[in-house]
């Protein structure tokens, strides 16, 4: 019989956060595979469990993806963390886990802490809708691409950041998001923890000489949604008469505007007869 993959989430900083569930898959599985286990066996020394591990992280992923399913087939259950939060988000973990599926294993969640989910509740943003866009890349082809491709994102935004990345990260998305409300929130469940709400204009300017230590989330306003005005039906008969003079049909010109004013074509072109009889008379 085949083992099971259990997806555990481990404190974000603060080790009261773990649950009782975590601590008990933790210490029923057979083994765990984590993303460094000098940082594992911490906790798990804090809380006096012995369990074999095996390092899974970016650049072994795919050998030891292999190994960690196949002790699963022949009938482990392992337990999957990362070092903090919840392991496969912006996390190698997300391979193991698709590897898992594909291979028919069963796969359960054990939820814990996670920094965005924590972030977006203490910005004090809108959050109602938002998108989680991880890390920026340090590829300066991939980081331009992924920057102009959220330029007019109304949603609000979470980006995970490094603090020897803070400055020129903030610098960019200044260029090309524009000036944005925004909330730097670090040292989420930490003695330090804190919300830092300002804009991207004041952040960059700041921390450009000023450094920010500890773990760090950002999040950033969307595109405001600008209103739009109302046409009235003299602007759209207008509309339609700038496109007369033109040297347009009047059918067509009806139709033009219609297009761009959202009115009805027929009453348009009623209208541009009208005044074209009372002209006449």
């Amino acid at each position: 019989m085949q083992g099971k993959l259990f997806v555990v989430g481990t404190p974000i900083g603060n080790l009261s956060d773990i649950s009782p569930r975590a601590l008990e898959t933790l210490a029923a599985v057979d083994f765990i595979a984590a993303e460094d286990t000098r940082v594992t066996l911490k906790l798990l020394n804090h809380f006096a469990i012995k369990k074999p591990m095996i390092s899974y992280f970016e650049h072994n992923r795919r050998e030891k993806g292999e190994v960690i399913l196949g002790r699963i087939l022949a009938g482990e259950n392992c337990a999957l963390v990362t070092d903090a939060g919840m392991p496969a988000v912006s996390d190698p973990g997300e391979d193991l886990v698709a590897l898992c599926h594909e291979n028919g294993v069963t796969v359960n969640a054990v939820p814990g802490p996670s920094a965005f989910v924590a972030a977006i509740a203490l910005s004090g943003l809108p959050v109602g809708r938002f998108t989680f866009e991880g890390f920026l890349s340090m590829n300066r082809v991939s980081r331009r691409e992924h920057l102009e491709s959220i330029k007019d994102e109304k949603r609000t935004m979470v980006f995970y950041e490094a603090p020897h990345k803070l400055s020129a990260t903030l610098s960019d998305l200044y260029e090309t998001l524009g000036d944005r409300r925004l909330a730097i929130v670090r040292e989420i469940t930490k003695i330090h923890e804190e919300v830092i709400r300002t804009t991207l204009s004041e952040a960059a300017q700041k921390y450009a000489a000023e450094a920010l230590k500890g773990e760090i989330v950002l999040v950033i306003e969307g595109k405001p949604v600008c209103e739009e005005k109302e046409i009235t039906p003299e602007e759209a008969v207008a509309l339609a008469k700038s496109y007369l003079r033109e040297g347009m049909g009047a059918s067509m010109a009806a139709k033009m505007a219609a297009k761009e004013t959202g009115m009805k074509k027929g009453e348009i072109y009623k209208a541009l007869q009208e005044e074209e009889n009372e002209s006449v008379v």
